[in-house]
C-alpha cells in the first residue's frame, strides 16, 4: 500500500545528510567534550561548530545557543529559568491560550506563586496585542508567547510583540525596573519562517531537530546576552554552566546540520510547501461541503492546514485516512487520545462539535503533488460514508 505522510508538524523524517553526519559521532568518534585529550577536543570542536550552524539560521551569536533535550526542556529552562532570576523583583506571567502544553503545563505549574493571565486570541488564532498592552503590569516578569501554533499553523505578530515589550522596558528603564522578558517557542516555525534575532527583540527562543528533519531527543534554547536565567538541572558546568550534563554530541551534530539544510533551503521550501497546502485546501473546499478552514492561509505556517469537517468525528476520519495509507492528525501529537476539544480550537471560538471534527494537515520533506491529487480523491469517499452513518447529518439533510 501507497504510504502518505502528512503529519510533519507532530515529527519529521531524519534527513538522509543529517544522518549521514551524525553516525559517525554514534560510532568511532565517542570522545566526551569535556575530556581534555584528543578525543574529547575532537568532540568539543564538533559541538562548537554545531553550535554556529544553529546560530547561523537566527542570525544570533554562537554563545547565545544553549543545547537542550527538546523544544519542551527549552520552553522550561527558558520559563522557570527566567521567573528564578527575576521573581524576587516581580510576579506575573503572560502567556497565550493557545500556547504547547510545553508552555501551558509549565505556567500553571508556577501559578502556585506567581500571577498568570492567559491572554485571548481572535476568530483566526492570531493573540490580540490590545489585550496584551493592557495585561502588562509593574509586576510582569515575563511573557511567552508562540512563534506559530503547532495546530492551526496561525503566525503570531512577534514583531509587534517585540515593539510592544521595549516600549514597557524603555519606561521601566526610567525607574530602575528589570526589563520584561520575553520568550518565544519556535519549534513549528523554526526551518518555515525566516527569523533574524538581530532584527527581533526576542529574549529566549525554543527549537527542537526532530521539527525540522533532525532526530528526536536534542533541541536548543537561544538566551539573547545579558538575560538573566537560572538553569534547572545541576551538576557539571557543561554548557556555561546553563545545562548540567554531558552534552548529546550526536544529537547536536544532527540539529546544526538540520539548521544548515534549513537555512540553505527555507525559501525554496517554504513556496513549495504553500503551493501543496493551497492546492489540498482547493481540492477539499471543492469536492467536500460543510467544511471550515481554520486560520487564514496568509497567516499561517506555508505547510499547515486545519479544516473541521462538520458531522463527523476527526478520530473516525483519522483511522479511514490510515486505512488508505494516509496519516494525517486531530492536533497536537501530545494530546493524542484526549476526548477534549483542541484548547487551540476552543480559544479561536470554533464550536466544540465542530472542532471534534477538524483535522490538521502538515506538510513536509518529499511530499509531492501526486500525493495531494491521492488525497483528494479519497478523503472525498470517506466523509460520505462517515456522514451517512450521522444521525445529525440524517436530519440536516431532511
Amino acid at each position: 500500500m501507497k504510504r502518505i505522510y502528512i503529519d510533519h508538524n507532530a515529527t519529521t523524517p531524519v534527513h538522509p545528510e543529517v544522518l549521514r553526519e551524525m553516525l559517525p559521532f554514534l560510532k568511532e568518534n565517542f570522545g566526551n567534550p569535556s575530556s581534555i585529550h584528543w578525543f574529547g577536543q575532537q568532540a568539543h570542536n564538533t559541538l562548537e561548530n554545531a553550535r554556529e550552524q544553529v546560530a547561523s539560521l537566527f542570525n544570533a551569536e554562537t554563545a547565545e545557543i544553549f543545547f537542550t533535550s527538546g523544544g519542551t526542556e527549552s520552553d522550561n529552562l527558558a520559563i522557570k529559568g527566567a521567573v528564578s532570576a527575576l521573581r524576587q523583583d516581580c510576579s506575573h506571567i503572560v502567556t497565550s491560550q493557545i500556547e504547547h502544553h510545553a508552555v501551558l503545563n509549565t505556567c500553571k505549574y508556577l501559578e502556585e506563586g506567581l500571577k498568570v493571565t492567559y491572554l485571548p486570541v481572535d476568530k483566526y488564532g492570531i493573540v490580540k496585542l490590545g489585550e496584551l498592552e493592557k495585561t502588562i503590569t509593574a509586576n510582569t516578569i515575563l511573557v511567552t508567547i508562540m512563534f506559530a501554533n503547532n495546530e492551526t499553523g496561525a503566525i503570531q505578530p512577534i514583531e509587534d510583540i517585540c515593539k510592544i515589550i521595549q516600549s514597557v522596558n524603555n519606561e521601566r528603564s526610567k525607574i530602575s525596573r528589570p526589563n520584561v522578558v520575553f520568550h518565544t517557542d519556535a519549534v513549528q516555525a523554526v526551518g518555515k519562517l525566516p527569523i533574524d534575532l538581530k532584527q527581533l527583540e526576542v529574549d529566549l527562543l525554543s527549537l527542537s531537530a526532530h521539527k525540522i528533519n533532525g532526530p528526536k531527543g536534542i533541541g536548543a534554547l537561544y538566551i539573547r546576552k545579558g538575560t538573566k536565567m537560572q538553569p534547572l538541572l545541576h551538576g557539571g558546568h557543561h554548557e556555561k554552566n546553563m545545562r548540567a550534563g554531558t552534552e548529546n554530541i550526536p544529537g547536536i551534530v544532527a540539529l546544526g546540520k538540520a539548521c544548515e539544510i534549513a537555512k540553505k533551503t527555507l525559501e525554496k521550501e517554504a513556496k513549495h510547501l504553500a503551493k501543496l497546502r493551497n492546492k489540498l485546501w482547493k481540492g477539499i473546499s471543492e469536492k467536500i461541503e460543510h467544511v471550515n478552514l481554520n486560520g487564514l492561509p496568509e497567516k499561517c505556517l506555508p505547510n499547515t492546514l486545519n479544516v473541521s469537517f462538520e458531522f463527523i468525528e476527526g478520530e473516525s476520519m483519522l483511522l479511514n485516512l490510515d486505512l488508505k495509507g494516509i496519516a494525517a492528525s486531530a492536533g497536537s501529537a501530545c494530546t493524542s487520545g484526549s476526548m477534549e476539544p483542541s484548547h487551540v480550537l476552543s480559544a479561536m471560538g470554533v464550536d466544540p462539535v465542530k472542532a471534534q471534527g477538524s483535522l490538521r494537515f502538515s506538510l513536509g520533506l518529499n511530499n509531492t503533488e501526486e500525493e495531494i491529487d491521492y488525497i483528494v480523491e479519497t478523503l472525498p469517499g470517506i466523509v460520505k460514508k462517515l456522514r451517512a452513518m450521522s444521525p445529525i447529518y440524517k436530519n440536516k439533510k431532511k
